[in-house]
């Protein structure tokens, strides 16, 4: 759904010389050289916690030189990074969430449950607790919690179950076997339906590990809140939880806040956001087949019409 976001966006970037974009989601670099492309006039701010996909995003960006600004952050530290760097408002911000393709593809980080991998699931590898941790370290109820909450699954506890009686023989590691532990636990009629059962407690795990919902929820009101009057939004979501998340801030900021009965709404009242996609945008047919990746994309678009006044 590249070629959707960037027009999006384009009405806030197009021909203005020094508008800046923010891509919070950098990975391998695409959407970012995608942007530098399509807006020759824009400045890049990119956002990555993956030090090694900053590296090669750093290379794969290069040719375009001071126009590409790439780092090393959390994409809700975006206020702090604009600060230190001197911009007041942006005109343009792109999140495509979740994965990126290089932590999937690389085995050795644990995101993928097809191959076996040590269970690490972090993004940023230099800090925090791996899964393997909080696998063989979280009380049953919070791995209950966890499962229930971030991967929305219907049989986290006799998965949960399955876990605590196989960490007392010998602490989870590696990926096979976790993924054997939940084929083994769950009943036949679970196992028929949703793919591959193990995707609902590795995606759990993958949340839980990477803070990712609390983060988007601190990351999507800053990245409104950066944005210039007539500055663009547009996010990529790849599961329900983070859609929702996405969903009820722009309706918040597309909302009047004015006090029913009201005969004339006041400034301070008025919406601050206008809504540029009706719902949730869905891939393409074509999109889906060229990508298998890209089918639960859900894309949703906001422009920022209003200051806040305080």
């Amino acid at each position: 759904m590249l070629q959707r976001c960037l027009d999006l966006l384009a009405p806030a970037l197009q021909e203005r010389p020094g508008a800046v974009v923010v891509d919070c989601t950098l990975g391998l670099g695409g959407h970012s050289e995608a942007l530098l492309a399509r807006f020759p006039e824009a400045r890049l701010v990119a956002l990555d916690r993956d030090k090694e996909a900053l590296r090669l995003s750093g290379e794969r960006l290069a040719p375009y030189g001071e126009r590409a600004t790439l780092v090393h952050a959390v994409y809700d530290e975006l206020p702090e990074v604009l600060d230190r760097l001197g911009i007041a408002r942006v005109q343009g911000v792109l999140f495509d969430l979740g994965v990126s393709s290089m932590q999937l593809d690389e085995a050795d980080r644990g995101f993928a449950y097809a191959q076996d991998a040590p269970l690490d699931m972090r993004m940023d590898q230099t800090t925090g607790m791996s899964a393997a941790e909080v696998l063989n370290t979280y009380p049953p109820g919070e791995l209950v919690r966890i499962l229930r909450a971030y991967g929305e699954e219907k049989q986290a506890k006799r998965i949960v179950s399955a876990i605590v009686r196989e960490r007392e023989k010998e602490p989870f590691s590696n990926s096979a076997r976790l993924v054997e532990l939940i084929r083994d636990s769950l009943p036949q009629a679970a196992k028929r339906t949703g793919g591959n059962p193990a995707k609902r407690t590795f995606q759990a795990l993958r949340i839980e590990v990477n803070g990712e919902l609390s983060v988007l929820e601190r990351a999507i009101p800053a990245a409104v809140q950066a944005l210039d009057v007539g500055g663009r939004i547009a996010v990529l979501s790849y599961h329900s939880l983070e859609d929702r998340l996405v969903k009820q801030v722009f309706a918040a900021g597309a909302a009047t806040t004015a006090p029913p009965g009201l005969p004339v709404v006041p400034e301070r009242y008025q919406p601050r956001l206008k809504l540029l996609t009706r719902g949730a945008e869905l891939p393409t047919e074509e999109e889906v087949a060229e990508n298998r990746r890209a089918a639960p994309a859900r894309l949703r678009g906001a422009e920022r019409i209003r200051e806040s006044i305080e």
